[in-house]
């Protein structure tokens, strides 16, 4: 059985020197070591906790690395610890007899006698000669342990062997004699040595070892220095030493380098740097620096006054809080509150902090008689100091500054985040002024985010001055696109011209053009188009929407004559109406090139060519040459060969055709009987105009995408279990809620929705996906619907028409029947617009482990052939109740629910 005691002293600056000399010679599981430190020729000493480089932020072991290298129990090599290097058998021991605290109990004497068999470098020899006087090792079973290669201290240290010394150390040999006979549960139970099984058996229950892959204990396994500063951190639970380096009291302070911790008595005070590590007593998950909160309680483990390690053992706050009313402030630092009729005093001094009712910081004199306040002193020593007053309600009059987080205007009301990171709640009235840069402002143009400076008179906001642009609009008429697209210049009625820069990819808004680029736009110094301009905080136009053009159109006219030298185009429109306009070096010219100049067009400007032509006055702003007309078939004459369309501006057309081609995405052999009545179609005319050449199919398909080559801009996606390729070089991109995205922005396992123009893809659009729960079903005939709380709490309802489709995971058809609140679900729209509902697989499972590198949830068998393996989304719920929980903060044996989505969970609920 092994001592305890509260205190201990370090072995020798010889004995320390050799141990480290040892321990760092990990990466070949052997060494060679000389008589003295000084005849080695490395220079090794014991990095800094926090500074290993090869632990990388978020490596599994790192709260157990942080923790133990603190405290000295394990140690580094010029900024490295090489977690994954095999720990030998003399290493395992060294870190058993600093943890057990028995290094007071070492003898410097290297010549001391071991068993027969177990040979270690004389560097050891003192801790292992004293881990068999403490029973850390049974003599009898380790004299025995022959025939394996190397000499007993330079074998690397087993699973089941490292085992039984972490028990050992603990003093919990008579528990694992008790269970020596009990077998485990791991599929290689049988492999594990008989005189081990008791040790396993107890570090099971203790929660200090989990098995490994397939259910399997794998005694023999070698462990690592990673996996052994986990099993001795998780054994502290047990150990009830006290380690020099280590305290455990109350933060009474804390800033960005600096915390007091209130230890029996009296402050000790802990430099901070980049290098501490911040953890919770229940997680294995680094915490930052700003989720420590004053007046709870913590360890600190640190080297003199820095520390290195800070671990949050209670979150609870220790104080205690008196409400009352607000009286008077006397000298001498008194306050004065009435509680139940009585009066109470409380002293403060500069450390105590003063707050209004929304947590902002304010002067002691700054409370307003008769306020309801809350008064909170500290509970850990008995000076009970007043460390905090709190305005819960009263007058407030303040200026300050902060963020806005939410407005409100139809209660006239907002939230404020002030600069110490506290919300504040405020109404406005008429008398209230909002502004940006001397610019008066409406409410409604106040956007949450923007900073801003405020004043509070009489609790109500006197004023708001942004500190930053809000987004906003203006309208005037275009007067010029930069040559480079990056700026356009506008004249707002009544004003000057004014210049703006464009956002990256600004929304174009023209009615009548489907998917309208910047250079659609017409602009004019006398008669440019009428515009909406959205401007972003920036001052970046991020939209434009034409509101109204004052130039005439005529589609569809046909050219009579067009003279060179004069520029001059005579046309006939479709009334057989002459007339004449202008070409200039300013007129936008549309035909097949993707550079088109005045000279280019020229050429096709011959007798009876149609063309779309708008123009003011007689100057001609934008001349288009007909190749293909969109529209809706409302008429096929097949007798005359005719076909009817209506064009998305309203346009009846007529047009002839012979024995065109027609093409439709998904059906290799298409002709004019696939052509319907209500078809969206884009007819390309023949060469002479006048008559149709070939008839494109418009047609949506959804489609889940399964790769992409952002090289060749070619996409594979499959549709109801078919895979298929095309190109999306040429279609317009956008995201779910509209926006433009890059062809980059298409990822696998995306929905889109691809408009085919043909064969060709013409659009494509993300589908918009929605994952949760089922908050209501309405089952009613007439309206039936299904509510949905996403997992970032946002509600939607989805209407269930008849087109609407119902599944499970696996695509088998439910009905509506089969909803009930509570489940969880994925819905989408299809091409149609119609809901499809994807009902989630749930089970239920005992936690077991995770595996951060591959993102992978191992739970516990419940019978032989069940699934052990799940993969985690990225951004998987994980939750009790309303408390949102990390993947790391969960337990072995824990109870969860797991709701999957094509087999990866997408939300995990404790139990």
């Amino acid at each position: 059985m092994v001592q305890k005691r509260s205190n201990h002293s370090l072995p020798s600056k010889k004995v320390v020197s050799a141990v480290l000399v040892g321990m760092m010679a990990l990466s070949s599981g052997t060494a060679v070591f000389a008589d003295t430190p000084a005849t080695t020729g490395a220079s090794v000493t014991a990095a800094s906790v926090g500074q290993f480089s090869d632990v990388k932020s978020g490596f599994w072991a790192e709260k157990h690395i942080y923790k133990l290298a603190a405290q000295g129990i394990i140690l580094g090599d010029k900024g490295l610890f090489r977690p994954n290097d095999y720990v030998t058998q003399q290493e395992a021991v060294t870190m058993a007899i600093r943890f057990a605290g028995l290094q007071n109990k070492l003898s410097t004497d290297t010549a001391v006698a071991l068993p027969e068999n177990v040979v270690v470098n004389n560097y050891f020899k003192p801790y292992v000669a004293l881990a068999f006087q403490q029973s850390l090792l049974n003599k009898t079973s380790e004299s025995a342990a022959t025939g394996q290669k190397g000499t007993w201290g330079e074998r690397k240290a087993s699973r089941e062997w490292i085992t039984e010394v972490l028990v050992r150390a603990l003093g919990k040999e008579s528990q694992a004699s008790a269970a020596a006979s009990k077998a485990t549960t791991f599929a290689d139970n049988g492999k594990i040595s008989a005189s081990k099984r008791g040790f396993v058996n107890v570090a099971l229950e203790l929660g200090l070892t989990n098995g490994v892959d397939g259910n399997r204990f794998d005694p023999q396994g070698s462990v690592t220095r990673a996996q052994l500063a986990t099993f001795f951190s998780r054994a502290e639970a047990y150990n009830n030493i006290k380690y020099d380096n280590s305290a455990e009291g109350i933060i009474t302070g804390l800033s960005d380098n600096k915390l007091d911790l209130y230890v029996d008595g009296s402050v000790k005070s802990y430099a901070l740097d980049a290098s501490t590590g911040y953890f919770t007593k229940d997680s294995e998950t680094k915490i930052a620096f700003t989720e420590l909160k004053p007046y709870t309680k913590v360890m600190v483990i640190g080297s003199g006054s820095k520390a290195g390690y800070v671990e949050v053992t209670d979150p609870t706050v220790q104080l205690e809080s008196t409400e009352g009313t607000f009286q008077k402030l006397s000298p001498g630092n008194i306050l004065w509150i009435e509680t139940n009729n009585t009066f109470q005093q409380f002293t403060y001094d500069a450390g105590t902090t003063f707050l209004d009712q929304n947590g902002a910081k304010i002067d002691p004199s700054a409370i307003a008689v008769g306020s309801k306040v809350t008064v909170s002193r500290e509970t850990f020593s008995s000076a009970k100091k007043t460390v905090i007053v709190q305005v819960k309600s009263g007058i407030v009059n303040k200026t300050g500054t902060g963020t806005l987080q939410s407005i409100d205007t139809a209660s006239k009301s907002l939230v404020i985040k002030n600069d110490a990171g506290n919300l504040e709640s405020y109404t406005w009235d008429a008398n209230s002024f909002f502004s940006y840069q001397n610019e008066i402002l409406s409410p409604s143009e106040l956007k949450a985010g923007s900073t801003i400076n405020y004043t509070i008179r009489n609790n109500m906001i006197q004023s708001i001055e942004l500190k930053q642009g809000v987004e906003r609009t203006i309208r005037g008429s275009l007067y010029e696109v930069g040559a480079n697209g990056s700026t356009i210049t506008y004249k707002r009625d009544g004003g000057a011209l004014e210049v703006k820069l464009l956002a990256s990819k600004p929304e174009i808004v023209i009615s009548g053009i489907s998917a309208p680029l910047l250079s659609d736009l017409i602009a004019d110094s006398t008669a440019g188009d009428q515009v909406q301009i959205t401007l972003n905080p920036d001052e970046q136009v991020t939209k434009i929407e034409v509101l109204n053009r004052q130039m005439e159109q005529k589609r569809g006219a046909s050219v009579v004559s067009y003279e060179p030298k004069t520029k001059l185009l005579t046309l006939m429109d479709a009334n057989k109406k002459p007339f004449v306009v202008t070409l200039d070096d300013k007129t936008k010219l549309v035909y097949n090139t993707a550079n088109p100049t005045l000279s280019g067009i020229e050429s096709l400007l011959t007798t009876g060519r149609k063309v779309n032509v708008s123009y003011l006055t007689n100057r001609a702003l934008s001349l288009e040459v007909i190749y293909q007309y969109d529209g809706k078939v409302t008429a096929i004459d097949t007798a005359a060969k005719k076909m009817t369309v209506v064009t998305p501006g309203g346009e009846t057309l007529v047009l002839p055709y012979s024995n065109p081609a027609v093409q439709a995405y998904g059906k290799s052999n298409a002709s004019l009987s696939d052509v319907k009545i209500g078809s969206d179609v884009a007819l390309v005319l023949n060469a002479t105009q006048d008559a149709i050449s070939s008839i494109l199919l418009k047609s949506t398909v959804q489609f889940e995408v399964v790769d992409m080559n952002y090289t060749s801009s070619r996409i594979t996606v499959k549709k109801d279990g078919v895979t298929s390729q095309f190109y999306l070089d040429k279609a317009a991109l956008t995201g779910d809620n509209g926006q433009a995205v890059e062809l980059a922005d298409i990822r696998a396992g995306q929905i889109l929705n691809v408009t085919f123009n043909g064969t060709n893809a013409a659009a494509a659009q993300v589908v918009k996906l929605t994952t949760g729960q089922i908050t209501a079903v309405d089952s009613s005939a007439a309206s039936p619907s299904i509510t949905v709380k996403d997992y970032a709490g946002t509600t939607e309802t989805f209407k269930l028409g008849t087109g609407s489709k119902i599944v499970n995971d696996a695509g088998s058809a439910l009905s509506l029947g089969n909803l009930a609140a509570g489940n969880r679900v994925e819905v989408r729209k299809d091409e149609s617009g119609n809901a499809v509902v994807k009902v989630l697989n749930v089970t239920t499972q005992t936690y077991w482990k995770y595996d951060s590198y591959a993102k992978e949830i191992y739970v516990k068998r419940q019978n032989v052939n069940d699934a052990n393996l799940y993969k985690l989304s990225p951004g998987a719920y994980i939750h009790q109740g309303d408390t949102i929980l990390t993947v790391q903060s969960l337990k072995e044996n824990d109870t969860i629910v797991l709701y999957l989505n094509n087999g990866t969970i997408v939300e995990i609920q404790k139990q």
